[in-house]
């Protein structure tokens, strides 16, 4: 029977890694060379797909990256097929290790500096977008956030400099706790959509009776009209206009007159170190943390070196792999942002769910098998830079470098915040 190299037909990451990841289709019977001990594959492995390099007795650690993705569930013998049926999460034993990865940033030059065409917003931030946007104060404003909206499809051909106009809307802003977790979540997001850079002049809309009160989170947030700091912004909340017909009219004509003004901005050329780039896991698989997520991590450091910004998220997926992430804190202070918010979701899912809810089935027709492998291979988005800050769900981005936001594993909320 032929043998061939296992690297012809396999990536293996880290020399004591205990599986191999299938490149292609390895069936059944194949032999395989690996740094000559001979192994013939049990079952047909799949691409992105994990084959045992060497035995593993049930409840031992299995190694990819380098780094621990699982127990053994049963014996494993080389050559098998490792998966969910011989592979799980378990108690798993990590030291968080602060800073020790810490390396300096090798930032180039100023005569080096790249640009692109952006907006500068009297904050000094820059927008690669220009909107004008209602926003709603709660779900029982979206309709009538979106009828006004849709009086606006055509603005950018009167308008050539605006992008379009936005409805922000949501399912929330009532029947929650105030000033609980999920009322502040919900105002930082909303501010911070009014705040944003792309977004040049907004107005809110809300119903008049509900939790998340407009001018009170206006105040607690500090929002302001567009271009006018030192004015609050317009509220118009439809019990006090006197119904959505009304409200619709009001709020367009408010909109109207925002138009002229966010027309006059104009792009300009900027550095990107203005630059903040958010990343977000979606439909991974077993290729996913050695192909697209590093090749992300690489641009999160180039722009990083510029002087930019890069945002990892999505706490449940970094489950496994929070440590490595630690060991690139700049400081006490900064790993033990991410250690709190760590603590805070095992509380939360204590006895109600399991950090182990991932991966999901497609992430495991592809060849992920535990929340510890999907983790590993997701931070390698945040490249190799130093973690510089840890933010709350919808907390501005204050700090440059490589940072960390807390959010869930639910795309759109995620990629929300």
């Amino acid at each position: 029977m032929t043998t061939q190299a296992i690297t012809d037909l396999a990536i293996i990451l880290k020399p004591e890694d205990d599986v191999a990841i299938a490149k292609r289709e390895i069936p059944a019977g194949t032999v395989l060379d690996d740094a000559g001990g001979r192994i013939e594959a049990r079952q047909d492995i799949r691409p992105g797909h994990k084959v045992a390099r060497r035995a593993r007795r049930s409840g031992d650690e299995v190694r990819r990256y380098g780094q621990v993705i699982g127990f053994a569930t049963r014996d494993i013998a080389a050559g098998d097929h490792v998966h969910t049926q011989n592979l799980a999460v378990g108690e798993l034993q990590r030291e968080y290790e602060i800073g020790t990865d810490v390396r300096p940033v090798d930032y180039y030059p100023p005569d080096r500096m790249r640009s692109f065409d952006g907006y500068q917003r009297e904050d000094g931030r820059v927008g690669t977008r220009n909107y004008v946007a209602i926003i709603s104060g709660v779900n029982c404003s979206a309709s009538v956030s979106q009828f006004v909206k849709d009086k606006f499809r055509d603005v950018s051909r009167e308008y050539a400099n605006i992008d379009g106009v936005l409805a922000i809307t949501h399912k929330s802003g009532c029947g929650t706790k105030l000033f609980g977790e999920d009322h502040m979540a919900l105002q930082r997001v909303l501010a911070g959509y009014a705040k944003h850079p792309n977004v040049a002049a907004y107005i809110l809309i809300g119903l008049g009776c509900e939790v998340n009160q407009a001018a009170v989170m206006v105040d607690k947030q500090r929002m302001a009209a567009p271009g006018h700091p030192e004015r609050k912004p317009l509220i118009v909340n439809i019990q006090e206009a006197g119904g959505i017909r009304k409200t619709v009219e009001r709020a367009v004509a408010e909109v109207a007159k925002l138009l002229p003004m966010a027309n006059e901005a104009r792009r300009t050329k900027q550095p990107i170190s203005e630059l903040v780039l958010a990343t977000n896991c979606g439909g991974s698989d077993g290729n996913s943390g050695i192909t697209a997520n590093p090749a992300l991590g690489w641009a999160v450091d180039e722009l990083v070196r510029y002087g930019g910004t890069g945002v990892l998220a999505e706490t449940p997926e970094i489950y496994g792999a929070e440590h490595l992430l630690i060991r690139r804190a700049i400081n006490e202070g900064v790993a033990k942002k991410l250690i709190d918010r760590y603590k805070w979701w095992e509380w939360y899912c204590r006895g109600i769910e399991a950090m182990d809810n991932n991966p999901a089935p497609g992430n495991k027709a592809g060849g992920i098998t535990t929340v510890f492998e999907k983790s590993l291979g997701g931070v390698t988005k945040g490249g190799t830079t130093p973690m510089t800050d840890v933010f709350l769900y919808g907390e501005p981005i204050t700090t440059r470098g490589f940072v960390f936001m807390d959010t869930p594993g639910h795309d759109p909320v995620s990629i929300t915040g």
